[in-house]
């Protein structure tokens, strides 16, 4: 664990006890636990934190396009600084964008989907990837 005086340890103990319980959590309560897991150890919790959002985004909002979107968005943003940390994580910001474009799909918004296939394009993707 990285030292820091900003880091709540009561948190970081809480969320790991709930990631190593046993049972399913919630996708809510998985989403809140790497989120502090990720600032002490961004390697371990960056890519479970972008999969998190996504399926909180899925299973909690479909019927919220905005909300889904936003949580997306952190998702591609979880999986951008895990690519800034370790240079191999391309396919995780790949399936990120890829899940964070099909929402911008579904809410027409062609602007910021020309973005997301320009940004794919330059990592390798020839675009539209199709990842799971």
């Amino acid at each position: 664990m990285n030292p820091t005086p900003h880091i709540n340890h009561d948190a970081v103990l809480r969320a790991r006890v709930a990631l190593l319980g046993s049972g399913t959590l919630p996708a809510r309560e998985e989403v809140a636990a790497c989120r502090v897991l990720a600032q002490v150890s961004p390697m371990a919790y960056l890519p479970r934190l972008a999969e998190a959002l996504y399926e909180y985004s899925r299973q909690e909002f479909a019927h919220e396009p905005g909300t889904a979107l936003a949580l997306r968005a952190e998702a591609v943003a979880a999986a951008r600084r895990m690519c800034d940390l370790e240079h191999g994580r391309t396919p995780l910001l790949l399936t990120a964008l890829e899940r964070y474009r099909r929402q911008l799909e579904g809410m027409d918004r062609p602007e910021e989907l020309a973005s997301v296939d320009e940004e794919m394009a330059l990592l390798g993707a020839g675009g539209r990837a199709r990842l799971s």
